[in-house]
């Protein structure tokens, strides 16, 4: 036989693959649409992940630890999609507190719906502002945190703005007047910056164990939970 024919001969068992092998291209596109289907997220299911991932890396591992990356490595996308929804590390968490502020004053609404006079609702919000920062410092704590945050975006200015008028409702509740909007006597808003000034103290000494010392010189068993109660009660009346 010639050579020629005997490569003929040889060449289709040269081609023959073995059993179970797809041929490359096949395999490619089957590995690429296999991650494809491995990812559950649409458009907006991936933005409301992408938000979940970021709020779990700020409370777990602080400011300092959320990066763009690190909540694409939280959500397991790739790392270009957090750009991709939010613009930048600032749009990302600018959202972020924007949901913050949400949550905080859902918890407010909530603690002002009881049945009660306006002292003792003014104690509830009081109490569940502290809660609320207690179970989320992380949030908390991006949520004042302005220089790091865009107000221009509309979502953060509406909530903000939310929770600014809540407490200023609470505060006109209690004195039994009126205040507007966009428009403050001196004393009305001397009433506000005192009520804040009182609540986020407390509750940033809190955070920051800074209140321990004091803590510790009390009767055993006395926690912080029982020190604002007692300063509300010495307070509240006079807000």
């Amino acid at each position: 036989m010639k050579k020629q024919d005997q490569a003929q001969t040889k060449s289709p068992s040269r081609l023959r693959r073995p059993a179970g092998r797809a041929a490359p291209g096949r395999a490619g596109r089957a590995r690429r649409g296999s991650r494809a289907e491995a990812t559950p997220y649409h458009h907006g299911a991936l933005r409301d992940a992408l938000l979940q991932a970021a709020e779990r890396v700020l409370e777990r591992d602080g400011l300092a630890g959320l990066t763009l990356r690190a909540v694409a490595r939280e959500a397991g996308v790739s790392h270009a999609a957090p750009t991709h929804h939010f613009g930048d590390l600032t749009g990302l968490v600018s959202e972020l507190a924007a949901i913050g502020f949400r949550q905080f004053n859902a918890a407010m609404a909530a603690a002002s719906a009881v049945d009660a006079v306006p002292a003792e609702r003014s104690m509830a919000r009081a109490k569940a502002y502290v809660a609320y920062a207690q179970a989320h410092p992380g949030m908390y704590g991006l949520m004042f945190r302005t220089e790091r945050l865009d107000y221009s975006r509309p979502s953060l200015c509406e909530a903000s703005e939310a929770s600014f008028a809540g407490l200023a409702g609470a505060v006109a509740a209690k004195r039994q007047e009126v205040i507007a909007k966009d428009a403050l006597t001196l004393d009305q808003a001397a009433a506000i910056a005192r009520a804040w000034s009182l609540i986020h103290g407390f509750t940033m000494l809190l955070l920051d164990g800074r209140l321990q010392d004091i803590l510790d010189r009390l009767p055993s068993g006395t926690d912080a939970s029982t020190l604002l109660d007692t300063m509300l009660k010495m307070t509240i009346p006079k807000l």
